[in-house]
């Protein structure tokens, strides 16, 4: 059977490209990732973006690698780097969406110039008849930065002629084709003073008439008919050279167009010299509009709110076909081992788009390993080699990971043909167990009392997405209800439902639903996991909605579940289908908006919970439930990734881990913030009746501080880190401010309010305290890092590492986390940890690194070790069984243990701390020794003799018996170091 050689990541290393981070630089760092022990780098978006993009996800171009990375020469270097070390490579893939801000996306331009019959207008997602008459056949671009009429009448939109032979429109940086059957208003503009000049019969007047002939017969851009739409594509190219070939050789003609060019450029003293580009760019396939239009009139789908990011059709076989053909070629080629699936609840159907890549992927590879064709059988062979993995006889044959956020309880799609996700769902579970939950009460109350009353959590997700489907995504919402009120005006059993009130339950219905989106398929396959979430959605408006009449939100959960079909004709059930299907795409966008990039920002109670993925209504858990879940992954996705920070993160690992300290010292907490509160008292404004900041922005902020705090040292950077922080945190919670009502006063008493408290010569006595308390709450936020660390690293999956954070890393939310990372630093501290490991007894080097903890050697020393038990004992990982251990004792609830079991790979156990400073009574002290007691760690399947090494430190340690339980104490498990990696000798 045709097939590729699968590849389970390792340990994979996210690395973020950009012109600072090129193929060049990665290949010179390979030879220190191997050594760090990891298997798979895993890149951000390699092909082209846009211009000077920072993180690639404004793809531009899909055949091209990224020429600012280093084009293809460069990546076909760093390919030969990778293969001489045996390094694999997972791809960023992103099917979802293109970047259209930039002229190097030749699809997007060609349906500006085309319209509807553009070859490539099928590719993107736009609705060519929408609800506003005027824009039918047009694509609605807000990018003006005010009333159309006031950026015409200013001169800021310009006539420009091109060398290809067309005509563009140019706003500032923006460059717009024309449509080239309106070439002929302006060829035609001056046209009688060339023909006074030259003569009828002159052949530059002959050539350029017959042009403005052949312009006439052009197809119009309203073509949806293949041969006509091939016509227009055929002879828009031939005028275009016939136009160039014509001004390159008359000099009349090129001054005859100048002169008609700075007619429709018109005087800004004379607002009617615009009515004649007015007409023009009414002819145009677009209608440029103020940016604010956006949210209720845009007809393109976009990625969440992003006007520059326009989502396409990948579920058509020829926008596959096109977007992934070199992502396939390398995958096929082996150059590259995997994909990282890009946002894919945005897709139409997301399970088949999976199946679809695992498909092509083999129809690649064979192609690639029969040298340009393939085994006459060969799609009996694909159909046999899927049906396998859908039956769950072999894995799925090329790795592949989703982008998928999980809701608390939700499992992902048992069909999807994936390895797992990216590992948000792990990330909120190892955070979740360094939580002290039984602080809840206490932090609720410090809360509501320092910020005022708070909404539930509940709540506020309600009214923030509905704020979203208001605002930001009302165009998107209109159209979905204007979908729904077609179909309801065709069916005796609905037309009485009114347009507002369909818009409204939709509102509502979305705003209810507990999961980001359904999955229910074209074809009208319902799942009973589908059919809950709708319920759930349905009953929630339901209930908050009382005075509605329940038949309305009858009638939408009877469609979205596909119930009533039979209620309609039998030539719209096509549309009912549709507007499911569109309803799912929307639902994501509206969640992610709505909690992420909202309610988090809000929602200030314990900030290490605001996490992607996360649910800060729930304060932490148990860690019965981190093994329950790690079971679960090991059953059911064993090689799904597990990670702590990515590129998306609110706030990186460490960060997360010193404000989750704040759980277990709630009352010191309470004396600082009131403290300091009192200390900046004199650096609020008072901003139209109002404290500036507010007392939950206040808040918000002294946790960051408290969270991203290293030194006074660098006082100038980290101010102006914090300051840009809070600028996108209060403007993300729109509640005194925003990105579309930016309110300038507050922003700059934000502003003026952390200079002020970062402010040497002004603040002192806070500062002087904060630098106090922030080292108390790092002390104990390194042993929670390790912990993260050493869990990430043995649990069941993939464990991930991002840029920079094998040693301490204290980034907040992009672009901060996309800062360059000091890697000569890293490969120098590692070489070093190597040769005194080579040269030195462990132990020695344990206790040093433990004594220097601040440094973040001891992390970089954790992970390095860990990922070099999983060189040698690949099978351990990959598959070993996972065993929770619970320890009986006084400190029995502050330890997470467990065992990785394999037959013929051995035994390891994992030993780490959680709530150290309850362990240790708010004394600095490390978790090792004597702060364990008499607790006990059972060890059900050892036995009394047998004996473990502890990877960190080299100690020996031998079971003994207690209480006829075979086992160690965690006092000599954990005598000299704070976590421990036992492996099993015999």
């Amino acid at each position: 059977m045709i097939d590729a050689e699968l590849r389970i990541p390792r340990a994979t290393y996210r690395l973020q490209l950009n012109a600072d981070l090129t193929f060049t630089d990665v290949a010179r760092l390979v030879p220190y990732f191997v050594d760090l022990g990891i298997g798979d780098l895993y890149f951000s978006p390699i092909l082209t973006p846009r211009a000077g993009s920072r993180h690639g996800y404004d793809i531009t171009d899909h055949s091209q690698i990224n020429p600012e990375l280093g084009g293809e020469a460069g990546f076909t270097q760093l390919a030969e780097t990778l293969r001489a070390h045996e390094l694999g490579l997972i791809l960023d893939v992103v099917p979802n969406h293109m970047g259209i801000g930039d002229p190097r996306n030749v699809w997007w331009r060609d349906v500006l110039e085309n319209g509807p019959s553009s070859i490539f207008a099928p590719y993107f997602d736009i609705d060519w008849d929408p609800v506003p008459p005027e824009l039918h056949g047009k694509v609605l671009l807000p990018v003006l930065g005010d009333q159309y009429g006031v950026i015409l009448e200013r001169g800021e939109l310009r006539l420009y002629y091109d060398d290809d032979g067309g005509f563009s429109l140019g706003y500032w940086e923006h460059r717009f084709p024309l449509n080239p059957r309106s070439y002929a208003d302006i060829l035609t503009q001056r046209l009688d003073d060339l023909l006074s000049n030259l003569g009828s019969d002159h052949p530059d007047a002959i050539e350029l008439q017959s042009i403005i002939t052949a312009i006439g017969y052009l197809p119009s851009c309203h073509e949806v008919s293949p041969e006509r739409i091939i016509e227009r594509n055929r002879e828009k190219e031939v005028i275009k050279r016939r136009i160039a070939t014509l001004v390159a050789n008359s000099e009349p003609v090129r001054q005859m167009i100048a002169q008609a060019l700075a007619d429709y450029n018109g005087d800004p003293s004379d607002p009617k010299s615009f009515d004649l580009l007015d007409t023009l760019l009414a002819r145009q396939s677009y209608r440029l509009a103020f940016w604010r239009v956006a949210t209720e009139e845009i007809n393109y789908r976009r990625f969440f709110d992003i006007n520059d990011l326009a989502a396409i059709r990948v579920e058509l076989p020829d926008v596959l076909q096109a977007t992934h053909d070199l992502i396939m070629r390398l995958l096929a080629e082996g150059i590259a081992t995997g994909a990282r699936i890009d946002h894919p609840d945005g897709l139409w159907q997301p399970a088949t788009y999976f199946r679809q890549l695992q498909e092509s992927y083999l129809r690649y590879a064979a192609v690639f390993r029969f040298g340009g064709s393939a085994p006459a059988d060969l799609d009996e062979q694909i159909r046999r080699r899927l049906a396998q993995a859908e039956r769950g006889e072999r894995p799925w044959p090329l790795y592949v990971v989703a982008e998928k956020i999980l809701s608390h309880g939700e499992p992902l799609p048992s069909d999807w043909a994936v390895a797992g996700t990216t590992g948000y769902d792990f990330l909120n579970q190892i955070g979740g167990v360094l939580i002290d939950r039984s602080s809840q009460r206490a932090l609720n109350r410090l809360y509501s009392q320092f910020a005022g009353p708070q909404p539930t959590f509940a709540n506020l997700v309600n009214s923030k997405k509905k704020e979203i489907m208001l605002v930001s995504l009302a165009s998107e919402v209109n159209t979905l209800s204007h979908l729904l009120d077609r179909l309801a005006e065709r069916t005796r059993r609905y037309r009485d439902f009114t347009l507002n009130s369909l818009t409204f339950a939709i509102r509502e219905v979305i705003a209810g639903m507990p999961v980001y989106r359904t999955y229910i398929s074209s074809d009208g396959v319902v799942s009973q996991r589908d059919e809950q979430a709708i319920r759930v959605a349905v009953r929630e408006a339901k209930r908050r909605n009382p005075r509605t009449a329940a038949q309305i939100f009858d009638f939408i959960e009877d469609t979205l579940l596909l119930r009533n079909l039979d209620h309609f004709a039998p030539e719209v059930r096509d549309d009912v289908v549709r507007f499911v299907m569109k309803f799912q795409q929307l639902s994501g966008p509206v969640m992610a908006k709505g909690v992420e990039d909202t309610a988090f920002y809000v929602y200030n109670r314990l900030v290490a919970l605001n996490e992607v993925g996360g649910h800060p209504e729930l304060f932490g858990c148990e860690v019965s439930e981190l093994h329950a879940a790690a079971q679960e992954r090991q059953r059911h996705w064993p090689h799904s990734m597990v990670t702590t920070s990515t590129h998306d993160t609110k706030r990186s690992e460490d960060v997360r881990a010193r404000i989750s300290v704040l759980s277990e010292l709630p009352d010191e907490w309470h004396r600082h913030v009131i403290r300091w509160s009192r200390l900046n008292t004199a650096k609020r404004s008072t901003i139209e009746g109002g404290m500036a900041p507010s007392r939950n922005d206040e808040y918000l902020l002294y946790q960051t501080l408290v969270g991203t705090w290293e030194s006074m040292d660098q006082l100038e950077t980290f101010t102006q880190r914090i300051a840009a922080y809070m600028e996108k945190a209060t403007r993300e919670a729109k509640v005194n401010t925003s990105w579309i009502n930016p309110n300038a006063d507050y922003d700059a008493a934000v502003q003026r309010f952390v200079r002020g408290i970062l402010d040497p010569r002004r603040s002192r006595r806070f500062l002087d305290s904060l630098d106090a308390f922030a080292h108390r709450i790092a002390f104990f936020g390194r042993w929670n890092s390790l912990t993260q660390t050493i869990v990430r690293l043995t649990t069941p999956g993939v464990p991930d590492l991002y840029q920079g954070c094998e040693l301490w890393d204290f980034s907040l939310v992009d672009p901060d986390n996309r800062r360059p990372v000091d890697f000569q630093r890293r490969v120098a501290l590692l070489a070093d940890l190597r040769a005194r490991q080579a040269a030195c007894e462990k132990a020695a080097l344990a206790d040093e690194l433990l004594a220097s903890a601040a440094d973040g050697r001891i992390k970089l020393y954790t992970i390095a070790t860990a990922l070099d038990l999983r060189r040698q004992r690949p099978e351990l990982f990959s598959a070993g069984e996972y065993l929770p251990l619970t320890a009986s004792g006084p400190t029995a609830e502050h330890v997470i243990a467990f065992a990785r079991r394999h037959p013929s790979a051995g035994e390891a156990i994992t030993v780490a701390p959680r709530l150290t400073a309850r362990l240790s009574n708010g004394r600095e002290v490390p978790p090792v020794g004597a702060l364990w007691g008499e607790t006990w760690l059972p060890l059900p399947q050892s036995t009394p003799g047998s004996r473990y090494h502890n990877l960190f430190t080299g100690e020996r340690l031998v079971v003994t018996e207690y209480s006829a339980a075979p086992g160690l104490a965690l006092a000599e498990i954990l005598r000299r170091w704070p976590i421990a990696l036992l492996v099993r000798e015999d």
